[in-house]
C-alpha cells in the first residue's frame, strides 16, 4: 500500500537507499474514470454551481476551494478561476446551499448560487463584466480617482482601471446599474468613456452600408422594430453603426443580420464590428488628436519664443515689435493673443480635467499643469495691465505658459504612440482571426446542397463550414470530412504542420495548407481558443502587479505634496528677498522679488508631475505579456510576473510534463506456454474498453504485432464464440476499471486482470520471484511493469516506457544555473521515479504521490517562505497548480489545468519554463529601472527647480525647461518599457550559458 502523505519524504538520489517492498504504480495505471470523477455524483449527493466574485489569481481560487472543502459534508469542490465559478458536491443532509455561500463569503469573496439547469427556463440575472475605454487619464492619480468613483457606484462589484491601455473593467449587476450609467459616471469624473464590450451575449454592433438619407435611417429603424427578439437599438449617424440588444432565445445574431438585409431588399449590407477593432481605431484616433493639438501648440508657441529670444537681435524686426499700439507694445499684443489661444483653446482640456478632478476630491497631473501655466499666464497679463496703469513694466513670461503646454502635449503624443505599440500583441492576435467563412447547407443525409459566405463573427455552434486550402479555419471545431495538414504555429509555436482527419480537432485562425476540409463548429465567440488567448493577454495587461500599489500610493499623495512644496518655495524666496537675504542683482531686469520667487514655484509644480510614476509598471507589464504571447508563453497578470521572478523551486509532474505522455510498450514477456500473439490478444481485448492512455499504447502494440505476425491457436488459448467488430479481439464481459490498480474483465468465463502489483496481490495471486526480479529490472530502467493474470494464474508482464522530452535534461540543468531547484513529483513507484530523475538530473524526488497529494507536496516546499512553481498538464495537477505560488500549465494539457495556472506554456515545450522565469526577471529589472527614470528627474530636478543651487552655483531651471524635463521623464519610462520588445528568449543551445542576473 502506498504511504500516506504524512509519510512522504524528500529523497535524494545521491546516497539514497533502495526502497524495498511492494511498490505501486499509481499514476500510469489510474483509471480514466478517476480523472473525470468530479462529473460522477454519488447516490444521495447533490451538486450546485456557485458564481464567485472577487477572485483575481490562482491563490484566490485555492483559498475558496480550501474553504469549501473544509465544510463538513462537502464531498469535493472545484473552482474555475477564469469562469469565476465553483462546482460543489455535498451531502444535502449535512450541508445547505446557504452554508456553501457563507463559506465562500467568509473567505473574503462574494457568492451567488446559480439556478439549476432546467428550472422554469428563465435566464439567471448574474453580474456582467464590461470593458470601457477611458480617455483623458494622464497619471496614476487619474486611475485612482476613476477606480474610486466606479467602485462607489451602486451595483458595481469590482472595478479595475489600467492607465497603459486606457481601459477599465467593471463587474456590475445589470438589474441595479446600466452600462450607460457607468459611462456617465466616467464622464462626470472628467474623462471620456464608452463601452468596448460586455460579457452579455445579447448585444451586437453592425456596420451598415447603404444609408444615404434620413429616409434610409427610418427604413432601418422600421425593420428593427418589426424583428422579433429585438429589445433595443441605437444608430450612430457618424460611424454608420447600429448597436442592437436582442433576446438570444428568440433570435440569433445571424438571423438578425439576415432579417435586416432581407427587409431592405438588399439595400443594406451589414458587417459585424469587432470590439477589438473598434478599440484599436480609438487608439489611432487618440494619437491623431494628440498630434493635432501638439502641432497646433507648437505652431503658435514658436513665434512667442522667437519674439523673446531671436527678435531682439534683429534690429528692424525688434523696432517693429517695440512699436506702441494702444497701451501695449506690438510684441506684447502678439504674445498675448498667441498664448491665449494656446492656453484656453488648445489647453482647454487641462482646465476641464483639473476642474472635474478637484470636484471629485482628487488631484492629478492636469491640476499641476493648470496651476503652472495659469500662474505664468495670469501673472504676465497682470504685469502688462500693471505697466499700462503705472508705467512700471515688469517682464512677462507668456512663453513659459506656451512652451509648457507644448511639451506636455508632446509627452502625451509620444505616450499614445508607445501605448499603441505595447498593445501590438493583441492587435496581432486579432489579425489572426478569420474575417469570413463558407457555410455549408446539407440535407438529412449529410450531403451538401449549397453554400454561402458569411461573416466569421456570425458562426454558430453546430454549423458545417467549408475550409479551402490556403485559408484560415474559421472556428474551433471537429473535422467532419476530408484530410489535410494544418499550420497551428499561431497557437502552439510549432512550425511543423499537423495532419487533420475526420474527428480531429481544429482551432480557429490556424491555416489549412493542402486539402479541403468540412468542419463542424463547436466553439465560437468568447469560447474559442483564439478569443480566450486574446482575453488572457488583455486581462494580464490590465492587471496590477503588487509593486504598482506602492506607485499608486505615492502618486495619490504626491500632487498635494508638490503643491505644498511649491508654495513653500515661493514663500521662501519672496520672504528671503524682502528680508534682504540675497542681493538685488539676482532679480531679473525690471523684476521684483515676487516675480523671482514665482518662477521657482512654477518650476517646482511642473517638474514634479507624477505621470511617469504611473506608467512605470503597467507599460512594462503590457510589453512583457505581449512578448510572452509572441513566444508561446501566456501570462495571466502582473502579480504572476512579480512572483515568478522570485521562484526558488520548480516542481515538475512526471508523466506528460517531463515525459512525452505517449506511453509505448517496449517489452512483452510471457511466463507460461501461451503463444505471445494470444497473450497480446487477451490484453488488448481487455484494454479495448478502456480510454486510459496506457490502454491505447497496448492496443497499438498488439495491433502492430498481429499485422505482421498472425498468431496461431494453442491449447492454452481461451475458447470464444465470436470475435468483436475489430475481427481479432475476444468478446469481453463485465469490464471494470479500478482506479490506481488497472482493469479487470471476463473472457470465456475466466477472470482477466491487467494492472499493477496491488491489483494482483489483492486478488490473491502470488507473484513468483523470477517475475518480481523482471519487474525490478524494468523499473530500474525507467519502465513501468504491467502484470497480466488469467484464470487465477500470472501469465505475463508488459514493459511500458514513456520517453523523456528531448529538452528535459537541458532545461533542468538550465534551471540550476539560474539558482532554481528542480523537483519531480509522480504517482509512479520509487524505482521508476528514480530512474527518470537520474536521466534528467533531478535530485529531489517525491514518488507514489496520489493526485490529491500533489498540492500538499507544493505546500511542504512553501513552509520556509520559498516561492514555488508547479509545472503540470493534467486534471490531477490542477490542485497543485492552484496551490503553488506560480502555476505553469502545459498548453496541450486540460482546460482545468490551464484555468488553475498563472502561466500557460502554449508550445508544450519545457524550454518555455526557463523563458517564463527569464522574462519575469528581465521585466522586473526593467520596472525597477523605470522607477529610477520616473523618480530621478524629480529627486534631482526638484532641488534645482526650487533654486537650492542658485546661490552657490547660479543654476536655475526655468519653467519651460522644467516642462521639458517632465515630458522627458514620461517618454524615458515608456521607451524603457518598449525596449523589452527586443527580448530574445534563451535558446535551447545556449541555456547552459545562462547566468544569474
Amino acid at each position: 500500500m502506498a504511504p500516506g502523505l504524512r509519510d512522504l519524504q524528500l529523497t535524494r538520489l545521491a546516497g539514497g537507499d533502495e526502497e524495498s517492498g511492494d511498490l505501486e504504480d499509481v499514476r500510469l495505471l489510474d483509471s480514466y474514470e478517476d480523472t473525470g470523477s468530479f462529473n460522477r455524483i454519488e447516490e444521495g449527493m447533490r451538486t450546485i454551481q456557485v458564481r464567485i466574485t472577487g477572485m483575481t489569481c490562482a491563490a484566490c481560487s485555492n483559498s475558496v476551494e480550501s474553504a469549501l472543502n473544509s465544510v463538513n459534508g462537502v464531498l469535493r469542490a472545484s473552482v474555475a478561476l477564469l469562469q469565476n465559478r465553483a462546482d460543489v458536491v455535498f451531502d444535502p443532509n449535512l450541508v445547505k446551499d446557504e452554508d456553501v455561500k457563507n463559506a465562500i463569503e467568509d473567505a473574503g469573496f462574494e457568492a451567488e448560487i446559480l439556478p439549476e439547469p432546467g428550472t422554469f427556463g428563465t435566464k439567471p440575472h448574474g453580474a456582467l463584466v464590461g470593458q470601457f475605454t477611458i480617455g483623458g487619464m494622464t497619471c496614476a492619480a487619474c486611475v485612482n480617482s476613476v477606480e474610486g468613483i466606479l467602485r462607489n457606484l451602486p451595483g458595481v462589484k469590482r472595478a479595475v482601471v489600467a492607465l497603459a491601455t486606457s481601459l477599465g473593467e467593471v463587474e456590475y449587476d445589470p438589474t441595479v446599474i446600466s452600462k450607460d450609467d457607468i459611462v456617465n459616471a466616467i464622464e462626470d469624473a472628467g474623462f471620456e468613456g464608452s463601452l468596448v464590450q460586455s460579457s452579455e451575449q445579447d448585444k451586437i454592433i453592425l456596420g451598415v452600408a447603404g444609408i444615404y438619407s434620413e429616409m434610409d435611417v427610418q427604413l432601418l429603424e422600421g425593420i428593427l422594430i418589426q424583428l422579433k427578439g429585438v429589445r433595443q437599438f441605437c444608430f450612430d449617424k457618424m460611424t454608420r453603426e447600429v448597436e442592437v440588444l436582442f433576446d438570444p432565445e428568440v433570435v440569433s445574431s445571424r438571423s438578425l443580420v439576415d432579417g435586416i438585409e432581407a427587409g431592405s431588399n438588399g439595400q443594406f449590407k451589414l458587417n459585424v464590428t469587432s470590439p477589438y477593432a473598434r478599440m484599436t481605431s480609438k487608439d489611432v484616433e487618440e494619437a491623431s488628436k494628440m498630434f493635432r493639438l501638439f502641432t497646433s501648440s507648437l505652431f503658435l508657441s514658436i513665434p512667442v519664443f522667437l519674439i523673446r529670444v531671436v527678435c531682439p537681435h534683429i534690429p528692424r524686426v525688434y523696432t517693429l515689435l517695440l512699436w506702441r499700439c494702444g497701451p501695449f507694445q506690438m510684441g506684447d499684443w502678439l504674445k498675448w493673443v498667441l498664448v491665449s489661444l494656446v492656453q484656453f483653446v488648445i489647453g482647454k482640456r487641462f482646465y476641464i480635467a483639473a476642474a472635474r478632478a478637484l470636484r471629485n476630491g482628487s488631484t492629478n497631473m492636469d491640476v499641476l499643469v493648470a496651476l503652472g501655466t495659469s500662474a505664468s499666464y495670469f501673472y504676465s497679463v497682470y504685469a502688462l495691465l500693471y505697466g499700462a496703469v503705472t508705467g512700471f513694466w515688469s517682464p512677462t513670461y507668456f512663453e513659459t505658459s506656451a512652451m509648457l503646454i507644448t511639451f506636455v502635449l508632446l509627452g502625451k503624443y509620444l505616450e499614445c504612440l508607445a501605448k499603441g505599440k505595447t498593445s501590438d500583441a493583441i492587435k496581432k492576435l486579432v489579425e489572426l482571426a478569420p474575417a469570413t467563412a463558407v457555410l455549408l447547407f446539407t440535407d438529412k443525409g449529410g450531403k451538401s446542397i449549397g453554400e454561402r459566405e458569411i461573416d466569421a463573427l456570425l458562426i454558430q455552434p453546430g454549423d458545417t463550414l467549408k475550409v479551402l486550402p490556403g485559408t484560415k479555419v474559421p472556428a474551433d471545431g471537429v473535422v467532419a470530412w476530408g484530410a489535410s495538414y494544418v499550420n497551428e504555429s499561431m497557437v502552439t509555436g510549432e512550425s511543423v504542420p499537423v495532419l487533420k482527419e475526420v474527428d480531429s480537432l481544429v482551432i480557429g485562425g490556424t491555416i489549412n495548407l493542402h486539402g479541403a476540409l468540412h468542419i463542424k463548429a463547436t466553439k465560437v465567440g468568447g469560447d474559442a481558443v483564439l478569443s480566450q488567448i486574446i482575453s488572457l493577454v488583455e486581462t494580464a495587461q490590465m492587471s496590477k502587479a503588487p509593486i504598482q500599489k506602492f506607485a499608486d500610493f505615492v502618486a495619490s499623495i504626491f500632487v498635494p505634496t508638490v503643491v505644498a512644496l511649491a508654495l513653500l518655495t515661493l514663500l521662501g524666496w519672496y520672504i528671503g528677498g524682502a528680508l534682504g537675504t540675497y542681493p538685488e542683482q539676482w532679480l531679473p531686469e525690471k523684476g521684483n522679488h515676487f516675480v523671482f520667487a514665482l518662477m521657482f514655484g512654477i518650476s517646482v509644480v511642473v517638474i514634479a508631475c507624477p505621470c511617469a510614476l504611473g506608467l512605470a509598471t503597467p507599460t512594462a507589464v503590457m510589453v512583457a505579456t505581449g512578448v510572452g504571447a509572441n513566444n508561446g508563453v501566456l501570462i495571466k497578470g502582473g502579480d504572476a510576473l512579480e512572483r515568478a521572478q522570485k521562484i526558488k523551486y520548480v516542481i515538475f509532474d512526471k508523466t506528460g510534463t517531463l515525459t512525452q505522455g505517449k506511453a509505448t510498450v517496449t517489452t512483452a514477456k510471457v511466463f507460461t506456454g501461451m503463444d505471445r500473439g494470444e497473450f497480446l490478444r487477451l490484453v488488448a481485448s481487455a484494454e479495448a474498453s478502456s480510454e486510459h492512455p496506457l490502454a491505447k499504447a497496448i492496443m497499438e502494440y498488439a495491433r502492430h504485432f498481429h499485422f505482421f505476425d498472425e498468431p496461431s491457436a494453442t491449447k492454452d488459448s481461451p475458447k470464444h464464440n465470436k470475435e468483436t467488430n475489430s475481427g481479432w479481439l475476444f468478446d469481453v464481459l463485465e469490464f471494470s476499471a479500478l482506479p490506481g490498480k488497472g482493469v479487470q474483465c471476463f473472457i470465456d468465463g475466466k477472470l482477466l486482470l491487467v494492472g499493477n502489483r496491488k491489483l494482483i496481490t489483492e486478488s490473491g495471486i502470488t507473484i513468483p520471484t523470477h517475475v518480481e526480479d523482471f519487474l525490478v529490472e524494468l523499473e530500474e530502467s525507467a519502465k513501468t511493469g504491467i502484470l497480466v493474470a488469467y484464470d487465477c494464474s500470472l501469465i505475463g508482464v508488459l514493459g511500458v516506457a514513456d520517453p523523456l522530452k528531448r529538452e528535459a535534461a537541458v532545461v533542468v540543468e538550465g534551471l540550476k544555473k539560474m539558482n532554481v531547484m528542480p523537483v519531480m513529483v509522480t504517482g509512479d513507484n520509487w524505482r521508476t521515479a528514480r530512474a527518470v530523475a537520474r536521466e534528467v538530473g533531478i535530485q529531489d524526488v517525491m514518488a507514489e504521490v496520489m493526485p490529491a497529494g500533489k498540492a500538499d507536496v507544493v505546500r511542504s516546499f512553501q513552509k520556509d517562505g520559498s516561492v514555488v512553481a508547479m509545472v503540470g498538464d493534467g486534471i490531477n495537477d490542477s490542485p497543485a497548480l492552484a496551490a503553488s505560488d506560480v502555476g505553469m500549465a502545459i498548453g496541450a494539457g486540460t482546460d482545468i489545468a490551464i484555468e488553475a495556472a498563472d502561466y500557460v506554456l502554449m508550445r508544450n515545450n519545457l524550454e518555455d519554463v526557463i523563458t517564463a522565469i527569464d522574462l519575469s526577471r528581465k521585466t522586473f529589472a526593467r520596472i525597477r529601472l523605470n522607477y529610477v527614470f520616473a523618480m530621478a528627474y524629480n529627486v534631482v530636478a526638484i532641488p534645482i527647480a526650487a533654486g537650492v543651487f542658485y546661490p552657490s552655483l547660479g543654476i536655475m531651471l526655468p519653467p519651460w525647461a522644467a516642462g521639458a524635463c517632465m515630458a522627458l521623464s514620461s517618454v524615458s519610462v515608456v521607451c524603457s518599457s518598449l525596449l523589452l520588445r527586443r527580448y530574445k528568449k534563451p535558446r535551447l543551445t545556449t541555456i547552459l550559458e545562462i547566468t544569474v542576473e
